[in-house]
């Protein structure tokens, strides 16, 4: 089989594609879970990154957990509850974790159903973008479990606590039209024009200098959770770095040549 996770990297922007069609880009035991977690952690250790962009190969972005290992989990789970927690706690839960984790900006291009585990992921990038064929549904409770991969935390910052709340409650799949409706995505393309509006959204974004794009997002990872006054110090401190910046110097210098030019109505 090939391998679940497949990177590509060009001029400061990664596209990463869950490779398993033929599983709907399901997330199906613990090689697919580290696969995935490797290829983000690498990115946040690459400095010329600037944009991820992560989607699925096929007809679906990821339909969620396999749903035979979700049938061996639970035969195991009356025998052992503490080893099923463990796996969980060293399994999928590192997902949601490298993505906290990564600085780079992430933008989920969501090709197909996105559904359980999949519409998590897709909450776990900063910004979601969907083609008309996307589905999303939070749909634990369908199987009568719960979101183990950290959905209860992920989806609420997305829509709002309401709208998780009713998402999580009754697992309704939601269509494309609705998902932009609600905020849990940004922006809704055609199908055949997706990764064009995700590469161009990464291109504007990689326009701008990494260390600023890394800081800022931190910044505003921080405030989710942060008090004012902390989220001000650490800017502070921020601020200081990115004033030091060759990069920062650069675009200063930049805008007021132009500045210059145009005061003087000297020609370049």
């Amino acid at each position: 089989m090939n391998p679940f996770v497949q990177v590509s990297i060009d001029d400061g922007i990664a596209i990463l594609r869950l490779n398993h069609p033929e599983t709907r880009n399901a997330l199906g035991g613990p090689d697919t879970v580290e696969q995935l977690v490797d290829a983000v952690n690498a990115f946040g250790r690459n400095p010329a990154l600037k944009a991820v962009i992560v989607t699925g190969t096929g007809p679906a972005f990821c339909s969620g957990g396999n749903l035979t290992g979700l049938a061996d989990a639970s035969k195991r789970a009356r025998q052992d509850p503490a080893g099923i927690r463990h796996q969980y706690l060293h399994g999928i839960q590192e997902i949601p974790l490298a993505f906290e984790r990564l600085d780079v900006p992430t933008i989920a291009a969501v090709n197909g159903p996105a559904m359980g585990a999949g519409c998590d992921l897709a909450c776990m990038c900063d910004i979601r973008i969907a083609g008309q064929s996307a589905r999303f549904a939070e749909s634990f409770i369908k199987l009568g479990i719960v979101p183990g991969d950290g959905g209860a935390w992920l989806l609420a910052k997305v829509v709002g606590l309401a709208r998780a709340y009713e998402m999580s409650f009754t697992g309704d799949t939601i269509d494309a039209d609705e998902a932009l409706r609600i905020g849990l995505v940004t922006h809704l393309v055609a199908d055949d024009e997706l990764m064009a509006a995700a590469m161009g959204l990464a291109r504007r974004i990689a326009s701008n200098p990494a260390p600023a794009l890394r800081m800022t997002k931190r910044l505003i990872r921080e405030g989710i959770h942060s008090r004012l006054d902390s989220v001000l110090q650490m800017s502070a401190a921020f601020q200081a770095l990115a004033h030091h910046t060759d990069e920062h110097a650069e675009l200063v210098s930049g805008i007021l040549a132009r500045q210059g030019t145009r005061k003087t109505g000297t020609k370049t």
